[in-house]
């Protein structure tokens, strides 16, 4: 993943503006160490930190068309890249980067080209015939993106928030699926998919439609010319996507660069549950193994890191990103720059263990609706910003457009979740790669229960967590908590204690309102807590508070150390709180 920061029409093209946007582009340098370029034109600057994937010798950023009239700083990687090209024969490129189609596109296209890039992208385009300019951000948001606006009248955009926070009056998160033009002075919409609607769909389950639409996502992302590698937790999603990356890559353009054996990698605390399961499969596929091992006060030293480089005080996210946080940074060291990942399965097929108690296909659908849209201000988000804190880029085929538009076309009768047919979440995708003949994994794997990446990395880091915010946090805080937080007041201590430290980083209210909030049990949206009376007594994101369904459920074990909750009298005082989906973990 690169950094990208533009300002543009800020009234001012003076050396000193020139200098700062030096100084706050090098904020982003750990998203990319391999470059960093800057492009002015008048009053408008476009800086670049580039991470290297593909054409790492001539792919420098930015980027232009022929006549350099059109310029393009981009995050992202375009996987239809060489089709593209051959649609624009007329035109001469500079590079063999992906990204470098953009302007040519622009070119013939105009505004309308956003739609046919197939990838993860977030870009600021700036057409210098007439000073206009566009920004978009890719169809779920995978990149992270951020706009923003000064008093100068000048507008900002960049990948992460503290390129920008300090300099902007207001800002936000940019909108995915969305572009931004100059000319309008508006966001609108680009991607504009069927299930968007969340109307209820009707075609059958294809058990060989699902799977082929899925290994066509996953392969399509073995585009690389750097080392790379899975991310491997030995759940469904993260083991699918070991098994068909092994299967596929020999022959490819990476396997003759880099060799045809898979490197996998997982964390966990010693002994936990991850990462006795990711070691069988890695033992089944043959790839070349890597545990990393980390400890809770290994965790917890790194929190103020993980909340600087994540921009977040969601609770689920925190917890989620600080392994995926410290893995990152090991498998950077190792010489790796790229990997695969298992994001976005649960929210496309209802795969967190709330999603047992849907009462209809209708009500199911419709959160997994509610959960893909949220993605980039968790999963999403997470996943970019853990890996791009060490200059390591995530790709994550489940949430390729063609493969959602198969998967949430399905009747959502055949994802409801049915014990008593031996049906278990994401049945349909488990028994898509149910292939006895050619076997893609141990059934047991194959059928491994849900397991969200913050508990499988060991029970003991979540419940380690809330023991330390309580050594921080005081009951006589937490009873203040919401005057001191009107906005998404916490009401644990231990999301006390992260929102601290967020607010220490990012101290403006512009900064505190892009981080969503609302009730939540196991990664649920606050409309789906309706759905059982009991969970709003226990609103843990932890997928252990669903206690019917989990295997280590809270109240299967000795009871978990506990955090003080805001009296429900204060509660009842707080200014109506912003209600989103809440964060939710990795790889199972």
């Amino acid at each position: 993943m690169c950094g990208i920061l533009a300002v543009l029409g800020c009234s001012d093209d003076s050396q000193a503006k020139r200098v700062r946007v030096l100084e706050l582009s090098r904020r982003l340098k750990h998203r990319g160490p391999d470059w960093s370029g800057l492009y002015q034109h008048g009053d408008c600057f476009l800086a670049h930190q580039r991470l290297a994937i593909i054409d790492p010798a001539s792919g420098d950023q930015p980027l232009y068309n022929e006549d350099k009239s059109i310029v393009v700083t981009v995050n992202g990687e375009i996987y239809n890249h060489e089709e593209l090209r051959k649609r624009l024969p007329n035109h001469k490129f500079r590079t063999g980067s992906d990204c470098d189609v953009i302007a040519h596109l622009y070119e013939e296209y105009g505004e309308n080209f956003v739609d046919m890039l197939d990838g993860m992208f977030s870009f600021v385009l700036l057409d210098t015939r007439d000073n206009s300019f566009i920004v978009a951000r890719d169809a779920i948001g995978i990149t992270s993106l951020y706009i923003g606006w000064s008093l100068d009248g000048s507008v900002w955009i960049a990948s992460e928030l503290k390129g920008l926070n300090d300099d902007c009056e207001h800002f936000e998160s940019f909108p995915p699926g969305h572009l931004y033009s100059s000319k309008e002075g508006a966001l609108k919409r680009w991607y504009n998919p069927t299930w968007f609607s969340e109307a209820i769909p009707s075609a059958p389950y294809d058990p060989l439609a699902l799977r082929s639409a899925f290994e066509t996502a996953v392969i399509k992302r073995l585009m690389t010319d750097v080392p790379f590698g899975v991310l491997l937790s030995g759940g469904l999603d993260s083991s699918l996507v070991a098994s068909i990356t092994a299967r596929h890559l020999a022959g490819t353009k990476a396997a003759k660069q880099w060799g045809a054996q898979l490197h996998s990698f997982c964390v966990g605390l010693e002994g936990s549950p991850d990462l006795k399961a990711a070691k069988e499969v890695a033992d089944y596929l043959g790839t070349v193994h890597h545990e990393f091992h980390f400890t809770v006060q290994d965790g917890i030293d790194a929190i103020e890191d993980v909340i600087y480089h994540i921009e977040t005080y969601d609770v689920t996210t925190i917890r989620a990103s600080t392994p995926m946080f410290l893995m990152s940074r090991k498998i950077k060291s190792l010489g790796v720059k790229m990997v695969i990942s298992g994001e976005g399965s649960d929210e496309i097929f209802g795969g967190y263990l709330y999603f047992h108690k849907a009462p209809n296909k209708e009500e199911f659908h419709r959160e997994t609706c509610r959960k893909i849209k949220a993605l980039h201000q968790y999963d999403c988000l997470r996943a970019n910003k853990s890996t791009s804190a060490w200059g390591l880029e995530a790709r994550v085929p489940f949430l390729d457009k063609d493969f959602i538009n198969v998967a949430m076309a399905i009747d959502p009768e055949f994802k409801l979740i049915k014990k008593d047919q031996g049906r278990i979440e994401k049945w349909v995708l488990r028994k898509a790669f149910d292939d006895e003949e050619h076997p893609y994994l141990p059934k047991h794997i194959l059928y491994r229960q849900k397991e969200q990446f913050s508990d499988g990395v060991g029970y003991s880091w979540i419940d380690g967590l809330k023991s330390h915010a309580a050594l921080h946090v005081t009951d006589k805080m937490m009873l203040n908590a919401a005057r001191i937080f009107p906005h998404n007041t916490p009401t644990t201590k231990e999301a006390y204690y992260y929102r601290m430290i967020f607010e220490r980083f990012f101290p403006q209210n512009s900064a505190r309102n892009t981080v969503p909030g609302g009730p939540s049990v196991a990664c649920s949206t606050a409309t789906a807590v309706a759905w059982d009376a009991e969970w709003s007594k226990n609103l843990d994101p932890s997928g252990r508070a669903i206690c019917e369904v989990h295997q280590q459920a809270y109240d299967k074990q000795a009871a978990p150390v506990t955090s003080s909750i805001v009296p429900p009298e204060i509660i009842d005082n707080v200014p109506q709180m912003k209600v989103s989906t809440p964060g939710v973990a990795i790889l199972s």
